[in-house]
């Protein structure tokens, strides 16, 4: 049974409403995931999460893997009951940060040999392992390993991404459905399509996943170095070629302004670090671009810090506060911008949805992109 519903589909783009049914809940998409790399949104408590309110977070099985490990989390009961979130959860296969460990791995046909970032010790990960450690962290979602070439790579190299990709592909599948749950709850899973910025790779890719006929479909390999231009290019062109049936996750992206132009080309989920990396850096998102509060200006600016009405903590503090507790480097600073970036994000995903609901979405799309200060 598909998991995915659309409910509104614009006529004037490829934005869409739908429904997303998992084992920790229903979600409306399209939807945006807080970050918990190991388990943990920086700075937030799975309570402050969840009132954001945010009914889904990523976490990393890379990471966890690493630490606490598997017996750990299945000593716990799973991630869930581990960090005592009873929404959903998404893991990514780890790919990424494996291959970003150059000089301290070695890719093969049957998958990629590591050293931990942490110790040097050695581990292997193959498709079948990496199901098996989704197994043990009992996500909802869980990402096929893939292979996720850098934004300057050669297209030698995304044709290489793209077979291992595939081949690694068709053994996740297989393993996914020789295995059951260990917590017995179901457990979705989706393969990742690659290509780099070639339309043609792009294509090959997702018309070699969608054989596997998964539940949903990610795009990875962008927002690695890219342009942005590129980026979009990929983004439109794969509207037009996977399922409209299934939801499209773009990995890694991204801005506000990114977020609105991809849900334009039909994408239901979006992940990135963006808003809490930032925000940890003293930068504020907002309906009137972004600000630097660690900026002089801030120092007697006794104004709120977001005079829109999203985030009743954005309207507790002052600028001239929130700049004080930068200077003097108070973790409360961190919580405050945090918890304020997110809830900007969450209220501009559920303003989208209404947006696409009263068909009036292209038109506000390009209001906001106008507006909205990328610089």
């Amino acid at each position: 049974m598909n998991p995915f519903k659309i409910n509104y589909s614009s006529n004037k783009s490829g934005a869409r409403v739908g429904i997303l049914e998992t084992a920790h809940g229903t979600i409306e998409t399209p939807f945006f995931m807080p970050i918990a790399t190991y388990g943990a949104v920086k700075t937030q408590s799975s309570k402050e999460i969840e009132d954001l309110p945010s009914d889904i977070l990523l976490s990393n099985t890379y990471h966890l893997y690493i630490r606490p490990g598997t017996k750990i989390l299945e000593e716990a009961g799973g991630l869930h009951k581990f960090m005592n979130w009873n929404g959903i959860i998404l893991t990514d296969s780890g790919g990424y940060q494996v291959y970003s460990l150059e000089g301290l791995r070695k890719i093969n046909p049957d998958g990629v040999t590591f050293q931990s970032h942490l110790d040097g010790s050695k581990h292997c990960f193959t498709p079948e392992k990496v199901v098996e450690i989704q197994r043990s962290i009992g996500s909802d979602i869980m990402m096929m390993l893939d292979v996720c070439p850098p934004g300057e790579a050669s297209k030698k190299e995304w044709i290489e991404a793209l077979n291992l990709t595939t081949q690694w592909a068709k053994k996740s599948k297989k393993h996914y459905d020789l295995t059951k749950p260990i917590y017995g709850h179901h457990q979705i899973i989706s393969p990742i399509v690659q290509g780099g910025t070639d339309l043609d790779l792009r294509k090959q890719s997702a018309l070699e996943l969608m054989n596997l006929d998964c539940d949903m479909h990610a795009i990875g390999g962008l927002a690695v170095g890219e342009p942005k231009e590129e980026m979009l290019k990929v983004v439109e062109y794969l509207d037009s070629i996977l399922p409209k049936d299934k939801p499209r996750y773009l990995m890694g992206v991204g801005t506000p302004a990114d977020l609105v132009e991809s849900i334009l080309n039909g994408i239901d989920m979006f992940d990135c670090v963006i808003p809490t990396r930032n925000a940890r850096n003293a930068q504020l998102f907002g309906f009137d671009g972004k600000i630097n509060i660690r900026n002089a200006k801030y120092r007697n600016d006794f104004s709120v810090i977001d005079k829109h009405d999203f985030s009743p903590i954005s309207n507790q503090y002052s600028k001239a506060y929130l700049h004080h507790l930068f200077r003097t480097n108070e973790i409360l600073g961190l919580r405050i911008a945090t918890e304020h970036n997110l809830k900007f994000y969450m209220h501009l995903m559920r303003l989208i949805r209404e947006q696409i609901k009263n068909d009036t979405f292209e038109k506000w799309a390009k209001t906001f992109l106008e507006r909205y200060n990328e610089e």
